[in-house]
């Protein structure tokens, strides 16, 4: 069966048609049967096959892409056919509509005296929940870092003095809270699995100052993965699955909204590549991940990973690579090419004996290549109370020992 009626859009005569003309024919009436051999001239066939072909695509477009033609088309009855008028965009106006007074500006004061707007770092942030007379805002760990005071901006305009709840940062996520007078809104959290290439997105925050900003763009890639230095010391030793972004982000994005066309948070803004010659490429921490962190803040103010109380460096890493002296003195042998060089000992690695130039190779027989596997290893696989066996080098010489990782110590 086609797509419409045949009847409606048939050039022959319809079956109601012609049992309407043999009944006159019984009847005497003046009605007869059409000629069986009458022909179609090319010229009618190309003007009926026209109109019906325009009438067609108008509306298999408005199908396939749940957009309103505005355009009037006229069918094979010369009657115009018009889908409802409006604006293509408008979903865009209504999820800003939504999510607007769900995402604050936040301040950190970071002068001495807590009032100098100098050295305050701007960002923003998102309400996700409020209970118990309190509105909880998540944002970026990086917004709030070395704050002497926060403070946060509703789309009012009010101002409310923000206490810190939880952060961490490894996420780079926390959470800080306010009283929840006068805040009523809080944020649609949309399920970033579901994310698809191409998606049109919505970005909102306090760039550079300018709160309540929108910028949008696409999904340019759904899951990108993020080598990241937590020290900032040059070596890569996490790794961040990030939503990649075209739409404008800038300073003080971080913390706001990635917002889908159906208004819901699907990420948390948090960074930008910014060179010369680069443009759209923004990032995202997915919602799905954000949620498990800030949920966790909430209720215990903190997130709980193993430790295991080293400080490391790559035994082969190409932006501060060791020298030939350097080398010599851990007395490698040639078959070790990679592996995790031990410059600090604490907590658990202390008590089991690591030191100083100690190059860890294994955890539970699994070669660890570098401080980025370690940490991967230990996040993904151990929890606190777990043993773990390392294996390293020492003077050249292969040892193991097995460790009881624990909670990292507070400070």
């Amino acid at each position: 069966m086609g797509l419409f009626e045949d009847d409606f859009y048939s050039t022959k005569v319809s079956t109601r048609a012609a049992k309407k003309t043999a009944f006159k024919a019984r009847r005497g009436g003046r009605g007869r049967w059409p000629h069986r051999n009458r022909r179609v001239s090319p010229v009618q066939a190309a003007v009926i096959s026209g109109a019906v072909s325009a009438v067609v695509a108008v509306l298999l477009f408005s199908f396939i892409t749940g957009l309103p033609s505005t355009t009037a088309v006229t069918g094979a009855s010369h009657y115009p056919l018009r889908q409802a008028a409006g604006d293509p965009y408008d979903r865009i106006v209504q999820a800003a509509a939504k999510i607007r007074p769900a995402v604050v500006s936040i301040v950190n004061l970071k002068g001495e005296d807590g009032n100098s707007t100098e050295q305050s770092a701007l960002g923003s942030g998102v309400i996700f929940r409020v209970s118990s007379g309190k509105a909880f805002i998540m944002t970026n760990n990086h917004v709030i870092e070395g704050s002497d005071d926060l403070d946060i901006v509703t789309v009012d305009g009010v101002r409310k003095e923000a206490k810190l709840i939880g952060k961490d940062r490894i996420s780079d996520i926390a959470v800080l809270a306010v009283d929840d007078k006068g805040i009523s809104t809080v944020a649609d959290i949309g399920d970033s699995s579901k994310l698809r290439l191409g998606e049109t997105v919505i970005a909102i925050g306090n760039p550079l100052g300018l709160g309540d900003t929108l910028t949008s763009g696409i999904v340019s890639y759904t899951n990108r993965i993020i080598p990241i230095s937590i020290n900032q010391d040059g070596v890569y030793d996490w790794e961040q699955h990030v939503i990649q972004t075209d739409a404008a982000i800038n300073e003080g994005n971080s913390g706001g909204a990635l917002v889908d066309l159906d208004g819901r948070v699907i990420g948390i803004n948090t960074m930008k590549i910014a060179d010369t010659g680069v443009e759209g490429l923004g990032f995202a921490i997915p919602a799905n991940e954000v949620m498990k962190t800030v949920n966790e803040l909430v209720e215990d103010g903190k997130i709980t990973r193993p430790y295991l109380g080293v400080y490391t460096v790559d035994l082969n890493n190409e932006y501060a690579p060791l020298d030939e002296t350097q080398r010599k003195e851990l007395k490698l042998p040639d078959s070790v090419k990679d592996g995790a060089v031990v410059l600090e000992a604490h907590g658990p690695a202390k008590e089991g004996g690591l030191k100083l130039n100690d190059v860890i190779t294994a955890f539970d027989g699994e070669p660890i290549n570098s401080t980025l596997d370690l940490r991967r290893y230990l996040y993904d696989n151990k929890k606190i109370g777990d043993e773990l066996k390392v294996t390293f080098y020492r003077a050249g010489k292969e040892e193991s020992v097995t460790l009881k990782l624990t909670d990292k110590p507070e400070g």
